[in-house]
């Protein structure tokens, strides 16, 4: 099963699981998923799922349908492959039935009193970091820099996704054999202990600090 999330300048506009054989994308109000913006063509796209594969073709709209920054008409998508339809960021995600932490978008300014009112004991703040759904659990990350200092979030679910989409975006993985950082999104990797990721994941250890877009963490394992 797939998903499409939706984001804007980026911050997170909507959520859309793939489900049908046949997901219409468009300005007009009878879409599947409507974007209301003059960019978009009143049928712009559509997503076909033929089994596990999920197909997205341009329907010869005006402004075209791009791909990791390449015009496509009809392509296959991959997991966290990025459609971009006019100012509009559009990530496929594979949801292969694992619970995925939901990560907070933050807009610039926001105050921690807000920040509070959004979600119990979440967010890192400015930076735009931020997690759901904290309890007691083995492992958890705390920030070390920024308006969010010292605020240390626990890794409650199997994925737990950091990071601002469209800037960078990193997931902490939980596994039988430990904790894996891997890089999401984003032009450059993310560092643990100062050195970029090399390949696409990394092990975490007890101390190590992770940085993402200017904030740092660490990870901290009980």
């Amino acid at each position: 099963m797939g998903k499409l999330v939706v984001s804007l300048d980026g911050v997170v506009i909507k959520e859309v699981q793939v489900t049908k054989d046949k997901t219409t994308l468009g300005r007009r109000p009878y879409n599947d998923i409507v974007i209301d913006n003059l960019a978009v063509s009143g049928e712009h796209a559509v997503l076909q799922m033929m089994g596990a594969d999920v197909f997205i073709e341009d329907l010869n709209s005006t402004n075209g349908t791009y791909i990791n920054g390449k015009a496509v008409k009809k392509q296959l998508l991959s997991h966290n492959d990025t459609v971009e339809i006019g100012k509009y960021k559009i990530k496929f995600i594979v949801d292969d039935g694992t619970d995925y932490e939901k990560t907070m978008i933050m807009k610039p300014g926001t105050r921690p009193s807000e920040m509070a009112g959004q979600a119990r004991n979440a967010g890192f703040g400015n930076s735009g970091f931020g997690a759901l759904g904290v309890s007691t659990v083995p492992a958890s990350i705390r920030v070390l820099n920024g308006a969010a200092a010292g605020r240390e979030v626990a890794l409650t679910k199997v994925v737990t996704t950091v990071g601002k989409p469209g800037v960078q975006v990193a997931s902490i993985t939980k596994r039988p054999g430990g904790y894996v950082l891997a890089h999401v999104e984003g032009a450059s990797q993310p560092s643990v202990n100062g050195n970029p990721l090399v390949g696409e994941t990394a092990h975490l250890k007890n101390g190590d600090v992770i940085e993402l877009a200017g904030t740092q963490m660490q990870f901290v394992q009980a």
